[in-house]
């Protein structure tokens, strides 16, 4: 007997084999017809998934309102696309198509490479196959049966996998719609019919497996929702998007380069990038001083063997640079993360309970080899300095430590507008041995950040499997003003590196006997360089005040006002603002439009009459209006005011180029 348990608390029970068709059909008609998949136990499962025979179960049944259906149907459509790419090109060889977050992918091995002109022809082969309305049929053959089947259809790359990366698997499961049969777990929608509006949204290249030394394929991305109009939304991010892209705007704002000859993922800070970052750095350490850090500095290499301790060596020595062999065969390598740099410094001596928590602070630079194929802009990239920073405490210091980290994570974001935010607990997964140290710990460890959000009154979600390899983390996940998710800041807990099996930390407790201090890591902005490509993005390259690498431009009407011009300059830079002046000899609407087109927030315009009147008529990046004559002290008045309270305010983006004139968006 199988009892199945329903969201509304309710129970069926079954003596022969079911499905969740059966249990919806039971159910009633109508959900019988709305149904595309289900959960099962907390899983995606297909609709006609064969549940078992007897015990109990939880099941939610699926339909076009739930967002797991969403991306069930993504995964077929990903298998509709791959589809007409194969009725229009011969000898296609297929890789993988899982979903993504905004939509799916399928890598191809092609003999011809596919370009954006031939999207129209593979979305109209893709409307006929919807037409057809064929119902994508599990298949469920052994092993042996399964490589034999890949090597009929000359897929070699799927020969390959089975052999290789599913060899544990005694049967594997196929998918086959018409004509077409694809190596697939599942799950996917009953039938073709009900996948929704969808476009192909771009092309690119990768490596089979993500390894740069084998196959290069073509992966071709795309996008479907149940609903025209939500597609169309989606659209509009995308080019909004488009046009806020940080290596675009990078560019043109003179903000960043990326050189080849420096290497890809290295930034090369230009003057006005290097303002922003050192104004965050600034405002970041002022604010550890004021909360009790002491800052340090460490090197950029290290020994092997440091590493190794730390146990990053072993978990992560593939996305590492390799080791550089010294004299005596010693290896080092470079940074790849700053903890047990200060783990070190805090084990220099002998330390006493009267000196903890001790909160050690670095803007450190770190290097990680990522994949080519992975790098984009100043938000992946292999060399990147973290505003980092490690607190030794003890046991009973723990919650008000983490509850400071929070709290000081939630105010650096609050001063940036960037209040728009999730808080994800990142826990251990209770079947994966990728983890260090005692369970106990870990349930400490666990609990412990529970307890502070519970006290914060923070609203928090769990993941498994999200936890760094020595403990539990909080990170915050902000959400722009497009509506993208960027994961920022974070605070993680660790019982693990401080251990005997590690580093041995100890102090001396009042008690007068050793006791094993507890480790948090913390990183409010995480990487800079990411942290500003998020917000060149997230601004539209228009900063706020207090940030922005230029506050001021002086304007003069003509040829006679420079000599004014250059005492309002004068006073603007005494005053301590960032100012240029523009003396051209050229039409005031000409000055004003490259101002705007260089994202100035202010411009002070003078002449003549300004002059005679010791006045500036102000301009306005926020308003793209005059505010009209004033004298300059209120003006400098107003700025300064607007810059000690880091004022984040709406900004205009029609002469910016970030959307049409009269459109803004609030920040």
């Amino acid at each position: 007997m199988l009892t199945v348990r329903l969201p509304d608390g309710s129970e069926k029970n079954f003596a022969h084999s079911v499905t969740p068709r059966n249990v919806a059909e039971e159910i009633g008609p109508r959900l019988a017809k709305a149904a595309l998949a289900a959960e099962l136990d907390g899983a995606t499962v297909g609709i006609d998934f064969a549940l078992p025979d007897e015990g109990s179960v939880a099941l939610r049944i699926l339909t076009k309102n739930d967002p797991e259906a969403l991306a069930v149907m993504r995964h077929s459509c990903a298998h509709v696309m791959a589809r007409a790419v194969m009725r229009l090109r011969s000898g296609v060889r297929l890789a993988f198509g899982p979903t993504i977050d905004a939509g799916f992918y399928y890598d191809f091995d092609l003999d011809e490479p596919i370009s954006e002109d031939d999207f129209p022809q593979i979305e109209e082969e893709m409307r006929r196959i919807i037409e057809l309305d064929e119902p994508f049929e599990r298949i469920e053959e052994t092993r042996e049966k399964s490589v034999q089947i890949c090597r009929d259809l000359e897929q070699t790359f799927k020969v390959e996998h089975i052999q290789e990366g599913l060899a544990n698997h005694e049967t594997l499961s196929f998918y086959q719609q018409g004509e077409f049969l694809d190596l697939c777990r599942g799950p996917h929608v009953p039938s073709a019919g009900v996948i929704g509006a969808f476009k192909l949204v771009s092309v690119a290249g990768a490596y089979w497996k993500g390894d740069q030394s084998r196959q290069q394929l073509q992966r071709l991305y795309g996008t479907a929702f149940f609903r025209q109009q939500d597609l169309k939304a989606h659209l509009e991010t995308i080019e909004e998007a488009r046009k806020r892209d940080h290596r675009v705007l990078g560019k043109r704002l003179e903000l960043f380069s990326i050189s080849p000859l420096v290497g890809s993922g290295l930034i090369l800070w230009q003057p006005k990038g290097a303002v922003i970052r050192g104004l965050l750095e600034e405002f970041v350490k002022s604010e550890l001083q004021r909360r009790g850090y002491q800052p340090v500095y460490t090197p950029n290499v290290g020994r092997v063997e440091l590493y190794e301790r730390s146990g990053h060596y072993p978990y992560y020595s593939d996305s590492m640079f390799a080791p550089i062999m010294m004299e005596q065969d010693e290896q080092y390598m470079l940074k790849p993360m700053n903890c047990p740099h200060h783990i070190m410094i805090y084990k220099a001596r002998p330390r006493s309970y009267r000196e903890l928590p001790l909160r050690l602070a670095e803007f450190g630079t770190v290097y990680r080899y990522e994949q080519s194929g992975e790098l984009s802009g100043m938000t992946r990239v292999r060399g990147f300095t973290q505003d980092d920073a490690h607190i030794f405490c003890t046991e009973d210091q723990v919650a008000d430590e983490f509850r400071g980290c929070i709290d000081m994570t939630q105010f650096v974001l609050k001063s940036l507008g960037l209040e728009n935010y999730r808080v994800r607990l990142g826990f251990r997964a209770p079947d994966s041995d990728k983890y260090v140290g005692p369970e106990a710990s870990w349930e400490r460890a666990q609990q412990s950040l529970v307890e502070v959000c519970d006290s914060l009154g923070m609203a928090y979600e769990v993941e498994l499997g999200e936890a760094a390899f020595y403990g539990p983390k909080a990170d915050f996940v902000v959400t722009d003003c497009i509506g993208r998710e960027w994961q920022l800041g974070t605070v993680q807990l660790d019982y693990n590196l401080p251990g005997k099996d590690r580093f041995d930390l100890e102090y001396i407790g009042s008690d007068n006997t050793p006791h094993r201090p507890v480790m948090i890591h913390r990183a409010p902005l995480g990487s800079m360089e990411r942290f500003i490509g998020v917000l060149i993005e997230h601004f539209g390259g228009a900063f706020p005040l207090w940030l922005a690498p230029e506050q001021v431009r002086v304007l003069t009407v003509s040829e006679k006002s420079e000599e004014y011009g250059r005492e309002v300059e004068q006073r603007l830079q005494s005053s301590g603002f960032r100012v240029a002046a523009d003396y051209r000899a050229e039409k005031l609407g000409a000055k004003i439009r490259d101002a705007q087109l260089e994202l100035v927030p202010y411009m002070f315009v003078v002449g003549e009459r300004d002059r005679e009147a010791g006045e500036v008529s102000v301009r306005d990046r926020v308003e793209s209006r005059n505010l009209g004559a004033m004298s300059l002290d209120s003006a400098i008045d107003r700025l300064q005011t607007e810059v000690s309270q880091r004022v984040v305010r709406r900004t205009f983006s029609g002469d910016a180029g970030l959307g049409e004139r009269g459109t803004s968006n609030e920040y």
